[in-house]
């Protein structure tokens, strides 16, 4: 990574640094980072980080899954003990800000932002071109405090055009579809639908919408 100066720091810069101080390797869920590198150039500043390598392929090339996936019991019981983990570990890095959820959720989703009733730790990037199988999470740059099943509602998102899989993380994970899970998954829809007003995710389009009518019926 590089960065001027004075901009070296901060949520994205240090993330994989403090992912490794708190969770370590999760269990063999995590590749370790092995080693970090800061450097300087004039007004430019250099980090290089070094991971234990992973030899797996993702399980998508695209973070939006474009076909189903057949993978077993096991792999989603351990996605969701990974998770739990993550969730429990104290924080003050914070994924998703309650002002953005107080602004974005009325104009993408057009209600009032739910009231959060459980803020957790959420890796608050899971997505298909992040997975592998056997499970190892990848990419742990942006993870911090978000509304409790934020990763769930994320993976959700990025499974809707695969009906199949998108019903299998709901059963994986049952927050969703619950009151305690709707300010999150209103919190992904926002985002998403975001991304696509700026020419990103279009292929999801139609599903978000079709989202966004079901949580303003919830």
């Amino acid at each position: 990574m590089s960065a001027p100066e004075d901009k070296a720091s901060g949520k994205l810069w240090d993330g994989a640094l403090d992912a490794q101080h708190a969770f370590g390797d999760l269990d063999g869920r995590r590749p370790a980072l092995l080693g970090v590198h800061d450097a300087f150039d004039d007004t430019t500043a250099y980090r290089a980080e070094l991971s234990a390598r992973v030899d797996q392929p993702v399980l998508s090339d695209d973070p939006v899954l474009q076909r189903d996936l057949q993978l077993p019991d096991s792999w989603w019981a351990d996605l969701a003990g990974v998770l739990e983990k993550v969730s429990v570990v104290g924080t003050e890095r914070v994924a998703v800000r309650q002002q953005y959820m107080d602004r974005a959720i009325p104009e993408f989703v057009g209600i009032p932002a739910p009231a959060v009733t459980c803020w957790t730790t959420a890796h608050a990037d899971v997505h298909w071109a992040n997975l592998i199988a056997p499970l190892l999470l990848l990419d742990w740059e942006g993870w911090g405090r978000a509304p409790e099943g934020f990763d769930a509602a994320t993976l959700y998102a990025y499974s809707m055009l695969q009906p199949d899989t998108a019903a299998r993380v709901r059963d994986a994970f049952p927050i969703l579809g619950s009151p305690a899970g709707l300010a999150a998954e209103a919190t992904v829809c926002a985002q998403l639908l975001q991304t696509v007003a700026r020419g990103d995710n279009v292929t999801l389009e139609d599903q978000l919408w079709h989202w966004a009518e079901e949580l303003r019926r919830r």
